[in-house]
C-alpha cells in the first residue's frame, strides 16, 4: 500500500513544482547506431521547497541503475513512463544521479544505415516527448539548465543546444560537450548527428550563426540560407530584446516530421527546403527560417504555460515571421499573405468551431488566427506602443512560462484599447471577423485592386475583360494578376486567349505558373506559347507543363521527353519521377524500359526519403508494375516514423489484398521481411 500511495502522490506534476524546483542537469549519453539505443549517465540538481516523499522525472521505457541521492543509494521505482525517486526529501539543495538505457520508439529517430554510410540521428521533442530518450520533464513549466555530453563515432558531427565547450577524440569515439547558460523546457532539448559541414556568419550583435548542410549540398548553401543573417538582424531589432542564447544553429535533416522545429539555439528543418536557385522560386526556406527563429523569443525565452495559450508561441512566431518577410519582400507581399490567411480562416470558420484560446484549436487557428489577432492589435494601438508592450512582456517573464493575461497586462500599460472586446472577437470566438479584416487589408493598394477583381467573379468575361487587360499590364502586385488568371479557368479558350497571352508576357514566374496550371486543354494554336513555360526557372512550373504538354500532344511526346530527360527537380526528384512515368507510358519511345522500371523501383526503396518513395510507389501502382520488390517496399512503408507515409502503405496494401493473387504474393514475401515488417503485414492479412 505504501508504494501505491507514493505513486498516487507523484501523479500530478503541478503539485511537484510547488514542492521541488529543478535547477540544472548534466548528462552524458552514448548513441549506438547499430541497435539504436541510448546509454546515459545523468545528474540533476534541485531544491526541495517543502518536505515530500516522492519525486518524479519523466522517463519512458527506460531501465535504471546506480540511482543515488546526494551520493547515497535511494529507493526508486519505474512505471514505464517515469522514474519515481523515493525518500524523505527535506528542504534544501540536493543532487540525484543515475544511469539509464533506452531504445526510443519516438522523439529520437535513426535514418539511413551504417551499410550505406548515410546515418543521421535527430530528435523531435515537441509533441513527442524528450523523455523517450533523455530523463526529463514533459511539463513545459519545469525549466532547467542543460549541459550535455554526446559520445558518438568520430566520423559524425554532433549538433546540440548551446555552445560547444569541448570536443575530445578518444580512440574511434568523440566526446562533444555542450553547455546552456539559461533554463529551458525539456521539449526543446535536441540532437542532430550525421555528416555535416557548416558555414558561420555573425549577426550585427555578435551572435555566431552556424548553418549546416550535407557535403553533397554545398552548392545549395546560398539559396537555402538566403536572407538568414538579414532575418536574424531584423528580428532582434524589431523585437527589441537581445537574442538570449549565445549562438544560433540551423541544420536540415532527412525524413524530418515537420517543416522545422525551434529547439533552443538550434533549429532543425526538413531537407525539402534545401534548394538551388531554381528551387528557391517555389520552395524557399525563408518563411520557415523566420518562423523558427522568432520562436527563440516566443516559445523558448517565454513559454506558454499550457496548450490553451499556445497562440502565444505560434501566433507570435507566424506574425513576426511575416514582419521579417515584409522587410525582405515588401508591403505588398505582407498584405497578400494576410489576405491569403484571411480567406483560409473565413472558409475554415464554417466548420471549425474551436477558438484560439482552446487547447484543441487547429494549427490554422493557433498560427494564422493568432497572427491575425496580433496584426489587429498592432494596428489598433500603434507601432510604438505595441513594440514597448512586447519588449516589456518578454523582459518581465524571461525564462519563465506565460499566459494570455500576462501579455494583456503589458498592453494595458501602454494603451487603453478595449482588450475585453478584442479577446472575445479574436481569441474566444471561432468566427473570423471579415469586416474588421477587410478594413485593415484595404490599407494596401494592391489588395484594393484584388477586392475589385474578386467582386467580378460572377460577371461575364465580356463585362470584365477590358479591366482585366488593364490590370495585367499594370505594375500591381503579382497575386492580383494570379487571381485574374484563376478566374479565367472555366472560360472558353478563344474568349480568354488574349488575356492569357498578356499573363505570359508579364514574365513573372508565379503568374506564368498560374497559366500553366489552369490551362489543362491546350489548343494547337497556343502550343508554342505554352511550350515557353518549359524553360521557366521553376521546378513546379516545369512539372505541371511537361505533363500537360505530354497529355495534349501525343505526336510531340518524344520531343518533350528528349528535352526533359536530364531533369531532376527538387531534392524529392519530382521531375525525374514524372519523366520516368511518362517515358514508360509512351509507346515507341526508344529507350530501355527495363532500366526505367528498375530506376523507379529503386526510388521506392529505403535508399530514399519518404516523399520520394511514396511518389515512386504511387506511379508503380498506377502502371501496375508490381513485383516482389515493390511489395516489399510497400510493406516497409508501413513501419516508417512519418504517419502519412505509413498510412499510405497500409491503405494500398489493404486495397491490393482484395485481389487473391496479390494476397498470395504478400504471403510469399513474408519470410523475407524483418520482424517489424512481418508484424505489420500479418496484421493487415488478418483484417
Amino acid at each position: 500500500m505504501k508504494y501505491l500511495f507514493l505513486l498516487l502522490s507523484a501523479i500530478t506534476f503541478a503539485q511537484q513544482t510547488q514542492s521541488v524546483d529543478f535547477k540544472s542537469v548534466r548528462g552524458q549519453i552514448t548513441i549506438n547506431t547499430q541497435d539504436k539505443s541510448v546509454r546515459g549517465a545523468v545528474s540533476y540538481w534541485f531544491n526541495v521547497l517543502k518536505p515530500v516523499d516522492t519525486i518524479k522525472i519523466d522517463a519512458q521505457n527506460m531501465a535504471f541503475t546506480d540511482v543515488e541521492l546526494n551520493q547515497k543509494q535511494i529507493q526508486f521505482t519505474t512505471d514505464g513512463k517515469q522514474i519515481l525517486l523515493i525518500s524523505s526529501f527535506k528542504k534544501g539543495k540536493n543532487n540525484v544521479s543515475f544511469n539509464y538505457v533506452a531504445k526510443p520508439k519516438q522523439a529520437l529517430y535513426f535514418v539511413g544505415s551504417e551499410e550505406k554510410d548515410n546515418v543521421q540521428i535527430w530528435t523531435q521533442g515537441q509533441g513527442k516527448s524528450t523523455s523517450n530518450w533523455f530523463p526529463s520533464f514533459d511539463d513545459v513549466n519545469e525549466k532547467v539548465i542543460f549541459s550535455l555530453e554526446v559520445v558518438v563515432d568520430s566520423k559524425y558531427q554532433v549538433i546540440s543546444n548551446g555552445i560547444l565547450k569541448s570536443k575530445v577524440d578518444n580512440n574511434s569515439m568523440t566526446y562533444w560537450r555542450f553547455n546552456m547558460q539559461k533554463p529551458m523546457s525539456s521539449y526543446l532539448l535536441m540532437l542532430a548527428i550525421g555528416k555535416f559541414e557548416k558555414q558561420t556568419q555573425q549577426s550585427n550583435s555578435g551572435i555566431p550563426l552556424e548553418m549546416y548542410y550535407e557535403p553533397k549540398d554545398k552548392f545549395k548553401f546560398e539559396p537555402t540560407y538566403r536572407y538568414s543573417k538579414r532575418l536574424f538582424d531584423f528580428l532582434e531589432k524589431e523585437i527589441g530584446v537581445k537574442y538570449p542564447w549565445g549562438i544560433y544553429k540551423q541544420a536540415p535533416v532527412r525524413e524530418f516530421l515537420y517543416a522545422g522545429m525551434e529547439n533552443t539555439s538550434a533549429t532543425l528543418f526538413s531537407t525539402r527546403y534545401v534548394v538551388d536557385d531554381t528551387g528557391f522560386e517555389d520552395r524557399s526556406y525563408t518563411n520557415v527560417n523566420a518562423h523558427e527563429l522568432a520562436h527563440q523569443w516566443f516559445g523558448n525565452l517565454v513559454t506558454a504555460e499550457s496548450s490553451m495559450h499556445h497562440w502565444l508561441q505560434e501566433g507570435f512566431a507566424t506574425y513576426y515571421a511575416l514582419l521579417a518577410e515584409k522587410e525582405i519582400y515588401g508591403e505588398d507581399y505582407f498584405y497578400s499573405k494576410l489576405y491569403e490567411s484571411a480567406q483560409q480562416l473565413k472558409f475554415a470558420s464554417r466548420t471549425d468551431t474551436i477558438p484560439v484560446l482552446n487547447a484543441k484549436a487547429s494549427s490554422l487557428t493557433f498560427y494564422q488566427k493568432g497572427a491575425w489577432a496580433l496584426f489587429v492589435l498592432h494596428e489598433a494601438i500603434g507601432d510604438k506602443a505595441f513594440k514597448k508592450a512586447v519588449k516589456c512582456y518578454l523582459k518581465k517573464h524571461l525564462f519563465q512560462t506565460v499566459n494570455t493575461p500576462d501579455f494583456f497586462a503589458e498592453i494595458k500599460k501602454v494603451s487603453d484599447y478595449g482588450l475585453h472586446i478584442f479577446n472575445k472577437v479574436w481569441l474566444e470566438s471561432s468566427v473570423f471577423n471579415t469586416i474588421e479584416s477587410n478594413v485593415l487589408l484595404n490599407k494596401n493598394k494592391s489588395i484594393q485592386v484584388l477586392f475589385q477583381v474578386e467582386k467580378l467573379k460572377n460577371k461575364s468575361l465580356s463585362e470584365k475583360e477590358v479591366f482585366f487587360a488593364k490590370i495585367l499590364q499594370s505594375d500591381v502586385y503579382f497575386t492580383v494578376k494570379e487571381a485574374i488568371v484563376n478566374q479565367l479557368k472555366l472560360e472558353k479558350f478563344d474568349d480568354k486567349v488574349a488575356l492569357l497571352t498578356l499573363a505570359l508576357e508579364t514574365k513573372n514566374i508565379q503568374i506564368r505558373q498560374a497559366v500553366g496550371a489552369t490551362l489543362n486543354d491546350i489548343p494547337e494554336s497556343f502550343r508554342a506559347q505554352y511550350e515557353t513555360l518549359l524553360d521557366d526557372k521553376s521546378y513546379e512550373t516545369q512539372e505541371i507543363v511537361l505533363y500537360n504538354l505530354w497529355n495534349n500532344f501525343p505526336e510531340q511526346r518524344a520531343r518533350y521527353l528528349d528535352k526533359s530527360k536530364e531533369w531532376i527537380g527538387f531534392s524529392d526528384f519530382n521531375l525525374r519521377t514524372l519523366w520516368l512515368s511518362l517515358a514508360l507510358s509512351t509507346s515507341n519511345y526508344s529507350i530501355n524500359k527495363e532500366q526505367l522500371i528498375d530506376e523507379l523501383i529503386n526510388y521506392s526503396s529505403s535508399n530514399y526519403e519518404a516523399t520520394i518513395r511514396q511518389d515512386a510507389l504511387e506511379k508503380l501502382l498506377a502502371f501496375n508494375i508490381i513485383n516482389d520488390e515493390v511489395l516489399q517496399n510497400l510493406v516497409k512503408a508501413t513501419t516508417h516514423h512519418m504517419w502519412q507515409f505509413s498510412k499510405f502503405g497500409r491503405d494500398n496494401i489493404r486495397r491490393l489484398l482484395k485481389n487473391k493473387e496479390m494476397r498470395v504474393s504478400f504471403e510469399r514475401i513474408l519470410p523475407s521481411l524483418n520482424e517489424t515488417e512481418q508484424f505489420q503485414l500479418n496484421r493487415l492479412l488478418k483484417e
